[in-house]
């Protein structure tokens, strides 16, 4: 099983990965994904306690299994505490790894970790691919990590040895007070990436001058940097963005020709860190109250609670849409894009409610009252939230395509073709060709040739043909299909099924499956 969804703040429970026997329920074996002594990786960390202190490096994306060799594979995310990492020098094993396991027995075989201490947020986001090659008359059985920086790495299934040269290049090391940022990161020289690589300012958007002017001046607000700058005060481009390039609809191989499909976003985001703001007042409630916020909600909702765009709206003003019972509600059981909050104390739920609805201390329980803030340790550093780089009509700041599909050859490691995803009408009545959308769900490849993807802004799934890339049929849905198609056959009839939820990026909302006939 997988680790599951865990925080992303420095206080995030461990995912290790599990394997339960379906008929007893009983737990077969566990893997340390942050290991404990005596345990492969545990001498890769300075701190001999890590394992007792940090979490994260969970597997939430999905696996695949090899069924013919027992081999498992796992990409792993981020240890918790995303953009600062003062309190876990090191690599950090086996976090943002691809790890291969005995599934049987869950004993190591071999990992290759894709980014190492990570401070941008690059877990694995996708389930791996496996994938039989030709390479120099070699046939190799494969298997292919998708990264959302735009990248693929491709390893001999068996070994781990990279099907193609992996180059540790040095990278910027300006950080924050008590950051050690690693001072390499691998860059695999083949397969070519299937994202851009670079955010300049000869790439601001220049679908009209208005809009070139607008975001032209936002950019020189961000310290302009290249891949793997750490996170500073000054800011920092993510390019691709914290969503990818890749993201958690994966990719698709065609088992024939071993050519990987996948559909790619490419906004740039930015990143600002600023400390942690001060709880002011003298141990009331609401002060304690800004305490718990500062450690759980403003990297999402911001200092100043102003929110960031659809997925993460404005907390201002919120007793006047929410009780304090349902706002506890909504801590409790997640909502949208916000996680279940269920884990942290009552006391500190109450402290929260009370800032939130600017309560003083006699509208507290008594036990919110008497009850000490726990202990959870915090970082001195925050960032102000996750800022994508739109201008005011929501559209990216950087030149098009914003959402492509691409074809890669794993055998020779060559991008054979690039095509946009998607299209604005708006934008395509003014004369501009399409553009693309960001994209969410990955694509299906038919031993018929043809590529099945929805994952647009625009509300259609389109096929398009697996040689070319062009598109052969589009149809519109009743909401954004933000998911992978499922390919299936009925008595000798096949069909093509979306799940069309929107949902994301201000998209609206939906609850059908929708089945096309082919």
């Amino acid at each position: 099983t997988r680790g599951g969804r865990v925080a992303e703040s420095v206080d995030a429970a461990p995912g290790h990965i599990r394997a339960f026997d379906v008929q007893t329920g009983k737990r077969q074996w566990i893997f340390h994904t942050i290991p404990h002594p005596g345990e492969t990786g545990y001498d890769t960390w300075p701190d001999t306690a890590a394992y007792k202190k940090l979490g994260g490096a969970n597997n939430w994306a999905g696996m695949a299994l090899d069924e013919a060799s027992g081999m498992l594979y796992v990409p792993t995310g981020s240890i918790g505490g995303d953009f600062y990492g003062a309190r876990r020098e090191g690599m950090n094993l086996f976090a943002n790894s691809l790890i291969a396991l005995d599934a049987a027995t869950g004993q190591y075989r071999w990992h290759f970790q894709t980014v190492h201490h990570d401070l941008w947020d690059r877990d694995l986001a996708a389930n791996p691919n496996l994938v039989t090659l030709h390479k120099d008359g070699q046939r190799i059985d494969a298997v292919a990590q998708i990264t959302k920086h735009g990248f693929i790495f491709l390893f001999d299934r068996a070994t781990g040895k990279p099907v193609f040269p992996i180059e540790e290049r040095p990278v910027p090391q300006a950080a924050l007070p008590g950051e050690k940022p690693w001072p390499t990161q691998p860059f695999p020289t083949l397969p070519e990436p299937f994202a851009r690589q670079t955010f300049t300012a000869a790439d601001v958007t220049d679908i009209s001058p208005e809009a070139h002017r607008e975001m032209s001046e936002r950019f020189k607000t961000v310290r302009f940097s290249e891949m793997f700058t750490p996170p500073s005060k000054d800011g920092a481009w993510i390019f691709p963005g914290f969503d990818g390039g890749g993201e958690w609809g994966g990719a698709a191989v065609d088992p024939e020709s071993a050519i990987l499909y996948v559909n790619s976003t490419e906004l740039p985001w930015s990143l600002t860190m600023i400390d942690v703001p001060p709880a002011d007042g003298q141990g009331s409630t609401p002060a304690k109250g800004r305490h718990v916020y500062n450690r759980h909600c403003l990297s999402c909702h911001g200092p100043e609670l102003q929110g960031n765009g659809s997925a993460f709206p404005s907390l201002r003003d919120i007793g006047k849409r929410y009780n304090a019972d349902q706002l506890r509600r909504i801590i409790d059981n997640g909502r949208n894009m916000m996680p279940s909050f269920q884990h942290i104390p009552a006391s500190e739920k109450s402290r929260l409610l009370a800032f939130l609805l600017q309560l003083d201390d006699k509208a507290q329980t008594a036990a919110s009252q008497k009850e000490p803030v726990s202990e959870t340790i915090t970082d001195p550093y925050v960032m102000t939230g996750y800022n994508r780089f739109l201008d005011k009509n929501g559209y990216p700041g950087i030149k098009p395509p914003w959402g492509t599909l691409n074809a890669v050859d794993l055998n020779t490691g060559r991008l054979l073709w690039k095509v946009p995803l998607g299209e604005f009408e708006a934008l395509r009545k003014q004369g501009i060709p399409p553009t693309g959308t960001q994209v969410y769900g990955g694509p299906v490849v038919t031993k018929g040739g043809l590529i099945f993807v929805a994952s647009t802004q625009d509300e259609k799934i389109r096929a398009f043909d697996k040689h070319s890339g062009k598109v052969l049929w589009e149809a519109q849905l009743p909401a954004a299909g933000y998911a992978t198609p499922a390919v299936y056959m009925v008595n000798g009839k096949q069909f093509v099924v979306i799940a069309c939820g929107g949902g994301k990026i201000g998209s609206p909302s939906g609850d059908q499956y929708v089945a096309f006939a082919l």
